[in-house]
């Protein structure tokens, strides 16, 4: 049993769930077949399980090191991205006249999934510098994609996003990083970024920074930031490193999880000039970095997915094989003690991992699904309709497996008992990382504002009306031994719709966002019963059929139940909530915690 990966379940969301083999059939991905991706995911879990998995504990426990001006990082981490490089997974998702593989973005996830249930730290570094290279290939000039993409697609050079500064955190409308023109074409940077993961470390023989600062004329706010490449090492018109470029490495951060990443404060022209290329037009910068963010954001999203995932499976593993305790109708000392897993408890605390786990990992994919077929569909309507659908989708995949998974996170170390808050066991480390999760890419509340502030009410709500067509039409499909199901989605959909009504029409905008982070959680509920209903609908056609593996196909069938019965009944009081408009929050003042 894999540690990092169920390839059964992938196997099952990809090709019987969720069709992705369909998009063989288009242009885009003609060249691909089903078993073409099964050999690059196997050998996608084999380095990760070889290379990958076997210094995950000892690199969290030995993290980067800031000394004499540099970064001192084990030597295991750039072994392992160098055996990624080398089986070009770095390109695997970019386009073929860029040098890339042109693979789906649901098969590139799912790669990309099990280096990170491996090891983190380390998955961070390719993580970023492919967001990074797809950026510069959708808005970088020819110039600019011929001097930085080949490297970073090879793997050589990687790359960081450089947003936050220490006054401004998420406030992006504070930034204060200057570029200055030099009158060439050029722009000299100066200013200070903090939190920049993947900053600076001597694994690379180059670091592509792309850098979110200020014009001298530039319009206050988001409306006056533009997006600058500033690389550690300048770099000549033959491509080659040259000299560094004024920035300074002013320390590291040290968190609770990632711990192989180093994350960094930079000082950009404080040991010379930084020197910057403007990447499309001016003070268009913030649009441009949101094409990585929001990439970012489903990654994150996956991440989420994949810590628990490890998590789950090294619980499932534990709880098969430590005997402790007996059933309650034999209580004799002299009967011999079961597996845990025979405990209804743990197979509970077992099932609301695997609910979570796997719900959200249908979300993800569904959202790298609608990636993909925007880009091999050449009906502008339809891909307008996609656009719609994953804009609308985007902060639920981010968040709720950020919440809801690390719940999971939980789960599996409360099934190893006192062992599971000890280092001895990987759990409590893949807590600790997807504790991360909650605020990479903007918090829960950020995107809860981002959701009913804004997505819903896209279009005149055309896109949420588009994805509960989706789901009315799942319902319709579903067989009568889904009926339950069916009739409680329909019913957590009323819901959502009427409460979202409601909000858009209160005229109230402080009072109507107050608690949009309520909003988003039970959303996200109904998008994950909506999914697992899909799933069950499926499985229960497996079983039909006998296609074989009948344990695994019960099992999805249990889990959709699961998550109707325990979890989905919870939207009901939120949504409540919500639409009642409640301004408890909202209007609390400071000195209401403590008192004056």
């Amino acid at each position: 049993m894999s540690l990092i990966v169920n390839r059964r379940d992938i196997d099952f969301l990809l090709f019987e769930c969720l069709g992705a083999d369909t998009l063989f059939a288009t242009g885009r991905y003609s060249a691909l077949d089903r078993d073409m991706v099964e050999s690059i995911l196997d050998t996608a879990q084999a380095i990760a399980e070889e290379q990958y998995l076997p210094f995950a504990a000892s690199l969290d426990a030995n993290e980067p090191r800031f000394v004499d001006g540099k970064v001192e990082i084990m030597p295991e981490v750039g072994t392992a991205l160098r055996a990624y490089a080398e089986a070009g997974f770095f390109a695997a998702g970019a386009d073929q006249e860029v040098g890339g593989l042109q693979l789906p973005h649901v098969v590139t996830m799912a790669i990309n999934g099990m280096f990170t249930a491996a090891n983190l730290g380390v998955a961070n570094y390719s993580f970023l510098t492919i967001a990074n290279a797809n950026l510069l290939a959708a808005f970088g000039n020819e110039e600019q994609r011929r001097r930085f993409l080949p490297p970073m697609l090879e793997g050589r050079w990687f790359g960081t996003m450089c947003l936050s500064e220490p006054q401004a955190g998420s406030s992006l409308s504070d930034v204060r990083t200057r570029a200055e023109p030099l009158g060439d074409g050029r722009y000299s940077i100066s200013g200070n970024k903090m939190w920049i993961s993947g900053g600076d470390h001597e694994i690379a023989e180059n670091i592509v920074h792309l850098v979110l600062a200020r014009l001298p004329d530039a319009p206050p706010g988001v409306k006056g930031i533009s997006l600058f490449i500033v690389p550690k090492y300048r770099v000549g018109d033959d491509g080659v490193p040259g000299e560094r470029n004024g920035i300074a490495l002013a320390g590291l951060n040290h968190k609770m999880g990632h711990r192989g990443t180093t994350n960094c404060l930079l000082n950009f022209g404080e040991d010379g000039p930084s020197i910057g290329h403007l990447v499309g037009e001016a003070n268009k910068g913030l649009s441009y970095m949101f094409h990585m963010m929001n990439e970012a954001r489903i990654g994150v999203g996956h991440a989420s997915v994949m810590s628990a995932l490890a998590g789950y499976l090294y619980a499932l593993d534990y709880a098969r094989t430590r005997a402790q305790g007996r059933l309650p109708q034999a209580k004799s000392p002299s009967d011999p003690q079961v597996p845990i897993i025979e405990h209804a408890d743990v197979k509970r605390m077992l099932m609301a991992q695997k609910a979570a786990v796997e719900g959200a990992l249908a979300l993800t994919a569904y959202c790298a699904l609608l990636v993909d077929r925007q880009k091999a569909s050449a009906d502008a309507a339809e891909v307008a309709e996609l656009e719609l659908l994953l804009d609308l989708l985007t902060p639920i995949a981010k968040s709720w497996p950020s919440e809801h998974c690390l719940e999971a996170n939980k789960w599996a170390i409360q099934v190893l008992g006192g062992y599971g808050y000890t280092r001895d066991y990987p759990v409590e480390r893949h807590y600790r990382d997807n504790r991360l999760n909650h605020i990479h890419e903007g918090t829960f509340g950020i995107q809860a504002i981002d959701l009913l502030g804004r997505k819903v009410r896209m279009d005149d709500g055309r896109a949420l009306h588009l994805l509960l067509g989706r789901m009315t039409d799942t319902i319709a499909e579903a067989p009568a031994a889904l009926a339950e199901e069916a009739a409680a989605l329909q019913a957590a959909m009323a819901a959502l719709a009427a409460t979202t009504e409601t909000v858009v029409a209160s005229g109230d905008l402080n009072c109507g966002l107050a608690n949009a982070t309520t909003y988003l959680d039970a959303f996200g509920h109904v998008v994950i019963a909506w999914l697992w209903l899909r799933q069950a609908m499926t499985a229960s056609a497996a079983l039909g059929e006998a296609r074989g593996d009948a344990a695994f196909y019960e099992g999805k069938v249990a889990a959709c139940r699961y998550f109707f019965r325990y979890e989905l009944p919870h939207v009901h009081p939120r949504f409540t909530l919500v639409r009642a408009l409640d301004t408890t929050c909202l209007n609390l003042r400071a000195e209401h915690f403590t008192g004056a």
